[in-house]
């Protein structure tokens, strides 16, 4: 493993191949005379010590040296890249004028016999160019720059490098068209371009390398049809290239290759593009596909009966085309099946009630097409159903009672059909009445459409009823005459009541309004009235928007917040945040939620009251929200003035050191706020990275984007876990689920507790594995060492036991198996027994930041180990 470099050879002998490989060029000794010979001995003897010193401070240093200079050429190459890039940061301080060092001291560089071949940079806000001269660097196999904010064009010299295995360059600002001599590096294992400014064509060259199983060439403006050769790689697994301009059909080649017929393909995502064409029937040869998206295209035609054969489809999406035909009885085969969206197309006929044969559904989304017949009772059947929409269709009949016994049902809608009857009680209490209306015929779904009484029993009278009958006579002028002066009486004592209500609220209004004005002028400015705790105040913005206000350190109003300075901190799959800074130089950080992936505004509002109720030292504090008059949706929450947890490890300069105390306490409060999401609020998070942990000033961490699942359409959601799948923190069963649990939620911290011991980022696989493989195969190797960050093995001798078992716990957290995952509770006990210090030897760490919250402080700072 090229990682793991080891220096086993006695110094003298390396101290000998290192001088011979500096005078092989010098002239022949044989030709030297005795003073030079004597010179020489003593030059070679000031070498030796010298390279014994050097060797020595590498091996205490913990940097992986294998001895040898880098090479001419290699200097070179790396002199021209750092010319080209822009360090505004000073990462590249290292990189001095002599290559003496380049390969055990320069930042970001990996060496073997004096040769490059690693160069890993990323976050680390490098601008600039990516200079062609890289292609000089002949032994390089990974290239990792991602999240910077380069700009220009991929280096068409890349396919001249023979031993190219990981390009990684996702999350830039390149432009230009993808180099077909790409296709040269018949090694290349992983190529991700994903969110740049690519444009031009796919290169159908890229195929040409029979080990490339990774590409991604996402959220670009590339164009033109997907090359042939794509659909004919055997090892390819993961294939990205949604959010482009690409155009032309789907190729009908899938699986054709006659050389090699076995196909690794896992995931095709060729959403949001401009396809168009049939869905084609040779995807069914693709026997490993586990998720399938083709949505929001032009694709047209039936869906294929053939793609019954995909026995391990957990995920197809086809919404958003314009499919017609009827929905496949062969699709209710495949057991595996988790999520069905079929939404907005012209699918018609009935809904097959075979479709109860999917056990393991979770999202059955078959809204806004022409679907007949009644809703199959069958359905109910399905425990494992969550996410129902069957809205906008022509189905008829009632809704069938066996819906009820779906326990796990969180979003229901069956609005605009041809539904008649009784909607079933527990329904109507479960879902509010946009998910029935617009079914005429519906009733007892909300309080203006009762249910009509039933029918009387046909049964013969009985002599008193008889007795009643004979009494009956008709009203007489003067009995319509009292009958309509009552009711006449009534209604006005109606129209008084509501009358004298609207003055009284009017009165109260006025009041209060001038009880804020007079508030209002008696602070000053920056100084706005605090609301009492746990209560709300909303306001209208000069647009017509609305903004609700938690409990929080200050009050704003909506012009406020629209006309703040702005900055953007980052986007995700839910949406945009942005630092806004207001006019009285507070600062919140506000986070733009993505149009049209939110529920409907009353269950929206409903959620999102209960999330402000949370309240933790270590969950980040929702503070208001903002509903607009077009239906955008802006969530308000404390800003923090370290940022993320991942920017805090990745992208901080070669000077900053972050010991080991540091680490633990931000893992312990981690997991705090943890226990109490899982054991207080019932809330599993889904999502949790270390891009979604936040610092304070004192670097205690607060867990954001709580809830925000609750949020959002079923869709979103599973964007999300796919997204948390690419960045490396997603579960194994995950896939197969797309359900999170608390056990989820647990493998999630245990990869953030690798991250904090390691140093290394989930997001780049190491040798083709991820971060909690590449743990365990160098632990099962014995070479527990080259695990911890170098910065935490200079404090080895203090805290080895304390890393020891932090390592062992983490490892425990991302087993496989969820059963054998411990809870977040007993993983808090267990940090908390590591860390404890000796009696009598007890620290405290800075109070946490929490504002109005009563934020307590974070755990002590432990004490140093005893030596191992």
């Amino acid at each position: 493993m090229d990682d793991c470099i080891q220096l086993q050879f006695p110094s003298r002998n390396c101290s000998m191949d290192f001088l011979h490989c500096q005078l092989q060029d010098k002239a022949d000794w044989r030709w030297v005379s005795n003073k030079k010979k004597k010179n020489w001995r003593l030059a070679y003897l000031f070498s030796c010590l010298f390279l014994l010193l050097f060797t020595n401070c590498q091996l205490v240093s913990g940097k992986k040296w294998d001895g040898v200079i880098v090479t001419q050429s290699d200097y070179q190459a790396l002199k021209a890249l750092k010319h080209e890039f822009v360090d505004s940061r000073g990462f590249l301080k290292s990189w001095n004028d002599s290559g003496i060092g380049a390969c055990s001291g320069w930042a970001g560089i990996k060496c073997v016999n004096g040769q490059v071949i690693a160069i890993q940079l990323p976050w680390r806000g490098l601008g600039g160019r990516i200079s062609e001269k890289i292609g000089q660097l002949q032994a390089l196999r990974r290239l990792s720059l991602h999240d910077n904010v380069l700009v220009g064009p991929v280096p068409t010299s890349l396919g001249f490098l023979p031993n190219l295995r990981g390009v990684y360059l996702f999350n830039n600002r390149l432009s230009g068209s993808i180099p077909p001599s790409i296709g040269n590096c018949l090694l290349l294992q992983t190529l991700d371009l994903s969110n740049n400014q690519l444009t031009g064509i796919i290169p159908p060259s890229l195929a040409n390398s029979t080990r490339l199983y990774r590409l991604n060439l996402s959220y670009n403006g590339i164009s033109g049809p997907i090359p042939v050769s794509l659909s004919n790689s055997p090892s390819l697994t993961f294939l990205a290239l949604q959010h482009n301009n690409l155009s032309g059909s789907v190729p009908d080649t899938w699986g054709t290759n006659s050389v090699d017929p076995s196909y690794q393909l896992q995931s095709l995502a060729l959403h949001h593009n401009f396809l168009s064409g049939n869905i084609p029937a040779s995807l069914s040869k693709l026997t490993m596909l586990e998720e399938l998206n083709l949505s929001q295209n032009q694709i047209k035609g039936s869906i294929p009966e053939e793609l019954g054969n995909l026995s391990r489809l957990n995920s197809i999406d086809l919404s958003n085309n314009a499919i017609n035909g009827s929905f496949p009885e062969s699709l209710s085969k495949l057991s595996s099946l988790v999520t069905i969206n079929l939404e907005n197309n012209y699918l018609d006929g009935h809904i097959p009630e075979s479709i109860e044969q999917l056990r393991n559904l979770s999202v059955l989304d078959l809204s806004n097409n022409k679907f007949q017949g009644q809703i199959p009772a069958f359905i109910g059947n399905i425990t494992s159903i969550t996410f129902l929409d069957l809205s906008e269709n022509n189905l008829t009949g009632e809704i069938p009672i066996s819906l009820v016994n779906l326990q796990n049902l969180s979003s229901f809608d069956v609005s605009f059909n041809n539904l008649s009857g009784a909607v079933p009680s527990l329904l109507a209490r479960k879902f509010n009445s946009s998910s029935f209306t617009g079914n005429v015929q519906l009733c007892g779904y909300s309080s203006s459409t009762p249910c009509p009484a039933p029918a009387p029993e046909n049964n013969l009278p009985s002599p008193s009823q008889g007795a009643v009958k004979h009494h009956h006579r008709k009203l007489s002028t003067k009995d319509i005459i009292l009958i309509a002066a009552g009711a006449l009486l009534v209604v006005l004592l109606i129209l008084c009541c509501v009358l004298l209500c609207c003055l009284i609220r009017k009165k109260a209004s006025s009041k209060a309004k001038t009880a804020k004005a007079g508030g209002l002028a008696s602070t000053t400015r920056g100084a706005k009235p605090v609301p009492a705790a746990g209560t709300e105040v909303e306001s209208g913005a000069e647009t017509g928007g609305k903004l609700v206000h938690f409990d929080g350190p200050f009050v704003f109003t909506a012009d406020d917040l629209l006309c703040a300075t702005a900055e953007i901190m980052g986007k995700s799959s839910y949406g945009t945040c942005y630092k806004a800074t207001l006019e009285d130089n507070n600062q919140v950080a506000v986070k733009r939620l993505r149009e049209k992936i939110t529920k409907a505004q009353k269950e929206f509002e409903l959620e999102v009251s209960e999330l402000g109720k949370i309240r933790h030292p270590n969950i980040l504090a929702l503070r208001a929200y903002y509903l607009g008059p077009k239906g955008e949706k802006l969530l308000v929450y404390d800003y923090m003035s370290n940022g993320s947890l991942a920017s805090f490890l990745h992208a901080r300069g070669p000077e900053t050191v972050i010991p080991w105390p540091t680490r633990i306490n931000i893992a312990i409060g981690i997991t705090r706020g943890l226990c109490y999401l899982h054991n207080e609020e019932n809330i599993v998070h889904g999502n949790l990275t270390s891009s979604n942990i936040l610092l304070n000033e004192h670097n205690n961490p607060q867990i954001a984007d709580v809830g925000l699942s609750r949020l959002m359409t079923s869709t979103a959601n599973t964007n999300v876990i796919a997204t948390a799948g690419t960045m490396g923190y997603r579960a194994p069963e995950f896939s197969k689920l797309k359900n999170a649990s608390t056990k989820t939620d647990v493998f999630s911290l245990g990869v953030i507790i690798l991250e904090l011991l390691t140093g290394k980022s989930p997001s780049e696989a190491t040798d083709g594995l991820d971060l909690p493989q590449w743990v365990a195969s160098i632990v099962k190797e014995e070479w527990t060492n080259e695990v911890f960050d170098v910065e935490l093995m200079r404090d080895e001798p203090n805290i080895g036991d304390e890393l020891l078992n932090t390592l062992k716990l983490g490892l425990h957290c991302v087993d496989p198996s969820p059963a054998a995952r411990p809870e977040a509770q007993q993983v808090l006990e267990k940090l908390e027994e590591i860390i404890k210090p000796e009696a009598g030897d007890v620290t405290t760490a800075p109070p946490a930041s929490g504002g109005d919250d009563g934020a307590a402080a974070q755990a002590p700072a432990p004490a140093p180990a005893p030596p191992a």
